[in-house]
């Protein structure tokens, strides 16, 4: 799978308070949380440091799309508390 590029749909959680999430996607997931903890993404820089708790990997960027939707809907939350928390 080298040079293969893969999407990926990711939560973090906030070591400033634990419990509250974030659930995003990016081709480049260590770069996106060095963003996130730097302060470089607006809805996330007041509740740093974040760390990460799930990621999945997908082939193509509307399957990262499509499960970042569905985790923020409300059978999406049921589902990560029942199957992740």
């Amino acid at each position: 799978m080298a040079g293969h590029m893969m999407y990926y749909t990711y939560v973090l959680e906030s070591e400033a308070k634990p419990g509250v999430r974030y659930i995003g996607h990016t081709s480049d997931l260590k770069q996106r949380i060095s963003n996130h903890n730097s302060g470089k993404s607006a809805h996330t820089a007041k509740l740093r440091p974040w760390k990460l708790k799930l990621y999945i990997a997908f082939e193509d960027l509307e399957h990262a799309r499509r499960f970042e939707r569905y985790l923020k809907s409300g059978s999406g939350h049921a589902f990560a508390t029942r199957h992740f928390w």
